[in-house]
């Protein structure tokens, strides 16, 4: 029986990143939705859990990809509603990469710390792709500081990461000013921030004493941490070592057709910013 990946993708056109990836993590059929919202995917996840008997459908599985993060995850909300019984299919919400990079970047900083004995702060704390990697940190054990511009949003990210969790610290950082505070006691730095916004230089990073590790997830310049080339794959600038976003992207392409081969394990799988990171597996 052949293995169909569903590809729903919240933009006009589907990705055709997503569609080659989909092919090179061993798809035998790709069939590709664009513009699909909450209201009209249920008929979508109907189609794909009624035309294969239970015990068939491993290999029937979902793709939820799209340049909007937010609309990713409305949709993976929607269809774990529609699912019920044994009537369900294995799902994989990477819309924009936000988990499989989160995942990646947290890898890499794993291989140079302890991380349940560290500290992280996470530039662009805030936004999609931060708040996953701050959860992801925060369930390795790492301490982790979520840094934004308004203190208040700051707030809100870690209390609705982990309203109970001591490992989740809210900073802000509303200028250059800010950035000793932000570091004191920090191991490592991950910036996650929009494409064009620069949270500071790589030679602030060296005069703070603790920075062991820089990632940088942007690869359109200017980049979040000036210094950082996108190419930087463990390259070490004096006490630091550095990622760039293509350094860290080669860790989440293989991750990425991991976790699409993953998906035709079994047909009840979801795959979302903690499970991705679990695929990892032997890749840390």
């Amino acid at each position: 029986m052949k293995r169909i990946l569903i590809h729903l993708d919240t933009d006009p056109q589907p990705s055709s990143f997503d569609a080659i990836s989909a092919i090179d993590g061993g798809v035998d059929q790709l069939i590709s939705y664009g513009n699909v919202t909450p209201v009209d995917v249920v008929s979508l996840v109907q189609g794909a859990i009624f035309t294969r008997s239970p015990n068939s459908l491993q290999n029937t599985a979902i793709f939820i990809g799209g340049s909007d993060i937010e609309a990713g995850q409305a949709l993976l909300d929607r269809i774990r509603e529609t699912f019920f019984g044994p009537m369900r299919v294995s799902v994989m919400m990477d819309a924009s990469g936000c988990n499989t990079t989160a995942s990646a970047a947290v890898v890499c900083a794993g291989r140079h710390l302890d991380l349940s004995n560290s500290s992280t702060a996470v530039f662009g704390g805030t936004g999609p792709v931060g708040r996953r990697v701050a959860r992801i940190l925060k369930e390795c054990g790492c301490r982790v500081k979520v840094v934004s511009r308004s203190i208040e949003r700051a707030r809100t990210v870690c209390a609705a990461i982990d309203n109970a969790s001591q490992l989740l610290e809210p900073a802000a950082m509303s200028s250059s000013d800010d950035l000793p505070e932000v570091l004191e006691g920090v191991d490592a730095v991950i910036a996650a921030g929009a494409a064009g916004v620069k949270f500071c230089t790589l030679e602030e990073l060296q005069k703070s004493a603790g920075v062991k590790v820089a990632i940088d997830l942007n690869a359109v310049p200017p980049l979040g941490i000036e210094g950082i080339e996108s190419g930087d794959k463990a390259r070490e600038e004096g006490e630091i070592v550095c990622y760039g976003a293509l350094g860290v992207g080669g860790l989440k392409m293989k991750l990425h057709h991991h976790v699409i081969a993953q998906l035709f394990e079994a047909n009840d799988q979801i795959f979302d910013a903690e499970s991705t990171f679990a695929a990892a597996g032997d890749m840390r």
